[in-house]
């Protein structure tokens, strides 16, 4: 197994996911804006997938129904990669994602 050590920002949101309590994913989350670098995104998806608790995941489920259209991308993927396919259906049903994004990994 690697063991892989992480510094700055990156190491900052995956403390947070680690977290994850809701105003830790809410934090993560936050730094999906319209001006976000392709390193944050990048950043925030790895991030994200360090999330395992109940209210973490509780979380990320409220911005896939509530966020903005760059978090609700970034929260399909997280339960696309998870197999959570019937959250994803149910956004996708809604319109909030597109047929692309219901089915990225």
């Amino acid at each position: 197994m690697i063991n892989l050590k992480f510094s700055g920002k990156v190491k900052e949101l995956i403390d947070r996911a680690n977290s994850g309590n809701v105003e830790d994913v809410d934090y993560i989350l936050n730094h999906l804006t319209p001006d976000v670098t392709l390193a944050i995104t990048k950043f925030v998806d790895y991030a994200l997938s360090f999330v395992a608790s109940d209210i973490g995941i509780q979380q990320i489920e409220y911005y896939l129904f509530n966020g903005t259209q760059i978090q609700r991308n970034y929260c399909s993927l997280f339960f696309n990669r998870r197999g959570d396919w019937y959250i994803v259906k149910r956004a996708f049903e809604k319109g909030l994602i597109d047929e692309i994004q219901a089915y990225a990994r």
